[in-house]
Order: C-alpha cells, then sequence, then structure tokens
C-alpha cells in the first residue's frame, strides 16, 4: 500500500540522513542531563521536578526537528509531486507524522527510563513515564505538522514554528506530567492517560486536515 511505502520511505530517508534524529535524541540528552549541574546535587529537588524536566526536554527535542517535516520535500520539488499523486494529502501528512514520530517521538521514549533515573525518580514513576510519553508524543508530531505545514514557505519558518506550535503543546506537557506525578504520589494516574489519549486522537483526527489545506495554500 503507498501509505506504508511512503512512512518506509520517511523513516528510510531519516535514518539515512541521520542528522534530524540524532539531533532530537542528542538534544534531549543533553538538555536533561544539563539539569543536575544547574540545580545541584539535592536529589530530593531532583526527584521532584524530574517528570517534568523529562517532559519539557521530549517537547522541545521533538519541536527541534518538525521544520524538516516538509521543507525539504518543499525545496527539491518532492512536495509538488505527491501533491499531484493519487495519495490524498491529508494521507501523505498522517504517513510523515507518523515516520516523525518513529524517528523521534520513539526514541525519546525509549531513552527517558535513563535520564529519569539520573534524576532520581523513583522507580514506581519509570514505566508509567514511558506510558506517557508513548501515549502523548504523536500528539507532539501530529500537532508539530500543522505548524510545519503553515511555515513550509516561510525563509526561517524553524524561529515563526514554536510561536505556532508550543501553546498547543501546553495541554499535553500539563497532562504528561500529571500523569507520573500522580503515581509517585500515590494517587491514580488513569485520567491524565485518558485526557493524553484523547488528546492523541483529536490531533489524529484535526490534524492531517488542517495541514493539508496549509500545504495546498502554500503551492498554488
Amino acid at each position: 500500500m503507498a501509505f506504508f511505502a511512503l512512512i518506509g520511505r520517511e523513516v528510510r530517508l531519516a535514518w539515512r540522513q541521520g542528522n534530524s534524529s540524532a539531533m532530537a535524541v542528542t538534544f534531549f540528552l543533553v538538555a536533561v542531563t544539563l539539569f543536575p549541574l544547574g540545580i545541584g546535587p539535592e536529589l530530593s529537588v531532583l526527584a521532584r521536578i524530574s517528570a517534568g524536566v523529562i517532559w519539557v526536554a521530549a517537547l522541545l527535542s521533538a519541536l527541534l526537528t518538525l521544520d524538516r517535516l516538509f521543507q525539504q520535500d518543499f525545496e527539491d520539488g518532492s512536495l509538488d509531486l505527491l501533491a499531484l499523486a493519487p495519495m490524498p494529502m491529508e494521507l501523505i501528512v498522517l504517513a510523515k507524522s507518523i515516520a516523525h514520530w518513529l524517528t523521534t517521538g520513539l526514541p525519546l521514549v525509549v531513552a527517558a527510563p535513563l535520564l529519569a533515573v539520573l534524576l532520581n525518580m523513583d522507580s514506581g514513576g519509570l514505566g508509567i513515564l514511558m506510558l506517557s510519553l508513548a501515549i502523548g508524543t504523536p500528539a507532539l508530531s501530529l500537532t508539530g505538522a500543522i505548524g510545519a505545514a503553515l511555515t513550509v514557505t516561510v525563509r526561517r519558518g524553524g524561529v515563526l514554528m514554536p510561536l505556532l506550535i508550543l501553546p498547543l503543546y501546553v495541554p499535553t506537557l500539563i497532562f504528561g506530567v500529571g500523569a507520573v506525578d500522580a503515581v509517585l504520589n500515590n494517587i491514580v494516574a488513569g485520567p491524565n492517560l485518558l485526557y493524553l489519549g484523547a488528546l492523541s486522537l483529536v490531533a489524529l483526527a484535526l490534524a492531517p486536515f488542517a495541514a493539508a489545506a496549509a500545504i495546498r495554500l502554500a503551492l498554488e
């Protein structure tokens, strides 16, 4: 199927080039590692802020690679060819968003527990941290696709995109951190996880259509 072939193409290009995915994971590692150096070695303080630090670093890492979601295809003309293909633009956007999550969001989910240990997070929160990131990071990729589409023709669009996207990321950040903090404080994390899932489903339903409309406008 052309949809899965496009996902495979995007994943292969991302790993072949390596720059974007490696940059996101490296930024994630460096950003989280700097917090103990800046705040100090007080373990209780690090444990208290660990969930927020990891989620903010993951959010910024995902944002770091979004400008390349459509930009490279736009510059070399591939986006015009994709627009002429039989596949609807909405499915093209969805395929690219899935590939972005596989090459950026998924590595962040895998790396998060190691960094949580560095921040002295209680072992009981590690599983829910990975689960919250796995549920919430697809919303980051899908919502980010809207910003990437809106700025695809803008020079230095990577500077403008955070202003457009970061406000939309706030609910995901709140519920992601809330789920981990709930477990660490012996509270049920289910409601926060459900809200995270709802945000990802809403992004799945709306983001491909919004981003596709923005791309069509840009290509006219």
